[in-house]
């Protein structure tokens, strides 16, 4: 399998941090988006989106947005399990998943970001933009583990809501959120970032790190 995306990308990272849980290997095809490459016909062949990550199977076929990916994988290969057993404990976890990849995420990502400077939005006026999205969200999802077991987010293993979790911190402390705000969130994320699959697919050891 390959897997295309961008060091940076947290939604490349959710999927590295899964496919690394699973124990899956592939094949890590980079698309530099400040340059562009996502753009480009032949990739947008893949994922007409022009996003990333994109997994392509061994047969060809191809999977794209970073929550469907992960899904098919524990469709797939079940074991270690990324979702608790228990329905309403599934539906927490995905909430608490959606809630990063559904309401903070795109409304900071990359595209959104770069169409508010074309609308004359000064740098600093982007970058309190994106850091107001990441705080206003980690709050609420802070209240929705806080009653929660740890040391993860929902208990003794990580689970999706892990995986989305590490990737959406680094954004924040990227645009200059003060995380220390968000206490049990900086657990959980000590507890993944303890374990190999959660380190190893961090950004900055990536082969196209920057």
């Amino acid at each position: 399998m390959k897997l295309y995306g961008y060091f940076r990308s947290s939604a490349a990272y959710r999927v590295r941090i899964a496919l690394n849980l699973k124990g899956i290997g592939v094949t890590h095809v980079p698309r530099h988006l400040r340059k562009g490459e996502q753009q480009e016909a032949a990739y947008r062949a893949l994922n007409p989106q022009g996003l990333v990550p994109v997994l392509v199977l061994d047969d060809g076929t191809t999977l794209t947005q970073s929550l469907a990916i992960i899904e098919w994988l524990e469709e797939t290969h079940p074991e270690p399990p990324l979702l608790p057993r228990d329905p309403l404990r599934r539906a927490r976890v995905r909430a608490f998943a959606q809630a990063i990849a559904c309401d903070i995420h795109p409304v900071q990502n990359l595209k959104v970001l770069n169409r508010l400077r074309a609308q004359g939005l000064a740098d600093e006026a982007v970058t309190a933009w994106a850091a107001w999205i990441n705080a206003d969200g980690l709050e609420a999802c802070e209240k929705l583990v806080a009653a929660e077991p740890g040391p993860f987010c929902f208990g003794a293993a990580p689970t999706l809501a892990d995986i989305c979790l590490v990737p959406q911190l680094v954004n924040a402390r990227r645009f200059g959120v003060d995380v220390a705000a968000f206490p049990r969130l900086l657990a959980a994320e000590a507890a993944a970032m303890a374990l190999p699959a959660f380190a190893d697919a961090a950004p900055e050891r990536q082969p196209d790190a920057e």
